[in-house]
């Protein structure tokens, strides 16, 4: 079922999408666009919509593969990948969906980056992006950061993280510079300073041409009918530990740190969050429709990760801390992505209002916490991806039909992918939204 045209055909069809849109459904793209927002609006809120809902999460590497492109497309050719992406939305037609487009190839080449591989860079064209996590942060290096993040981040941390940034490290303490601004000025007139601008001027003008590219995909996406789910909310309060841990310890820096330095672990979770909360900008409200913010803790604190001591030491007082204050910034709800299994976690989020939180679970016994937080969190998932990837339409429709007819009841259910996906038989894409087209009305 996969498409298979060339670039130039593909933003030719792009032109065409409208009204094919419009000739299979009887209906305008803006009567479509309101109807799907409301069905996902009133599943959030916990109200029972006309039918459940489907979305596709974080899917702009399937585009690539759904268009018959490399995955480098959605790296290097914005438009092309514009084209794929809102092309396979027009023929598959879920509900909503959230997640679009990655970052600019060339501007990730120009800033060095230590942490990242993605497609048609370091990686061949058709292998998907991956995170190299290294230990950007040492272990006796907590007093330096504790003492002194901005500081920590800009001379340190940084040019560890990125080749280009590297001369950095040569600057002196901030702190000590007051108004004497020459004592440093003849670094910048330095080689080595003078090839770090030129980086990261064409880093600036790769990603300025990369977001004219791209940029406008949420409104081009809701003039076919398919609004955002916001499920990775632009606003809200991050919780820090998996972003420690991803950014700075790694994962294996912060198991060890747990144990011999617990403290100081916590004092730099703490600071994070003091930081995060104080920059933190109010919700920005639009009438009729709710505010979503994020508060979402990914992998590193799932249940495959640590025990339940260490989450109710490490993880839980901070994460609650950025939930309560999004939802003081005036969000209506608060919109969590829980990676990798969670069944020792539901529980501590059953005393929230109804309504207030949205959850697209990945490995989590879905239909447990159905049980469990059904009456008051919607629920969100969780096809997973082997069935997407490996499965029959049938055995895709099999499962979809138990997710609907169990957590679907009463409302307060999206139906999903369980995460990011970029290998999925487009057939078994189309069943999953077809599954609540056949099973799904209320």
């Amino acid at each position: 079922m996969a498409i298979h045209m060339s670039r130039e055909e593909l933003i030719e069809e792009e032109k065409r999408l409208k009204d094919e849109i419009e000739k299979r459904n009887g209906k305008s793209v803006e009567e479509l666009y309101r109807e799907r927002e409301k069905r996902i609006f009133d599943a959030m809120q916990m109200k029972e919509p006309d039918r459940v809902p489907v979305m596709f999460f974080d899917v702009p590497l399937l585009a690539c593969r759904y268009a018959g492109l490399p995955f480098s497309t959605a790296y290097y050719d914005g438009s092309a990948w514009k084209a794929a992406f809102k092309k396979m939305f027009a023929d598959l037609e879920p509900d909503g969906w959230s997640v679009a487009g990655r970052e600019s190839g060339v501007a990730l080449e120009a800033t060095g980056t230590n942490c990242t591989l993605w497609p048609g860079g370091n990686l061949p064209p058709d292998i998907g992006n991956q995170v190299l996590e290294k230990e950007f942060m040492k272990e006796d290096e907590y007093d330096l950061f504790l003492g002194d993040p901005s500081d920590f981040i800009l001379r340190v941390w940084l040019p560890r993280v990125y080749e280009t940034l590297k001369p950095l490290a040569k600057l002196p303490p901030l702190m000590n510079l007051g108004t004497n601004i020459a004592m440093i000025s003849t670094l910048f007139a330095s080689e080595e300073f003078m090839q770090m601008a030129e980086a990261m001027k064409k880093t600036g003008e790769a990603t300025l041409k990369w977001n004219s590219e791209i940029g406008r995909v949420d409104r081009e996406m809701a003039e076919l009918g398919f609004p955002d789910t916001q499920m990775i909310a632009r606003g809200g309060v991050q919780p820090p530990f998996s972003s420690f841990s991803n950014n700075f310890r790694t994962y294996r820096g912060v198991v060890m740190d747990m144990f011999r330095q617990p403290e100081k672990l916590k004092a730099a979770l703490n600071k994070m969050v003091d930081y995060r909360i104080a920059t933190a900008t109010p919700a920005v409200k639009v009438k009729g429709k709710p505010a979503i913010g994020g508060a979402s803790e990914p992998h590193r604190v799932s249940d495959e990760f640590m025990s339940s001591k260490q989450f109710e030491e490490f993880v839980w007082p901070n994460w609650k801390r950025c939930i309560d204050a999004t939802f003081d910034l005036g969000y209506d709800a608060v919109s969590m992505f829980f990676e990798g299994q969670r069944d020792r976690q539901i529980e501590y989020f059953t005393d929230y209002p109804k309504g207030s939180l949205v959850i697209l679970f990945e490995k989590t016994d879905i239909f447990r916490a159905k049980e469990v937080l059904g009456d008051r969190v919607c629920i969100m998932g969780n096809v997973p991806f082997s069935l997407l990837q490996v499965g029959s339409p049938q055995d895709v429709e099999e499962y979809c039909k138990k997710l609907i007819r169990v957590c679907g009841k009463g409302g307060g259910f999206i139906l999903a992918n369980s995460g990011g996906i970029y290998d999925a038989k487009p057939e078994n894409m189309k069943a999953m939204v077809d599954s609540v087209k056949k099973y799904g009305w209320y």
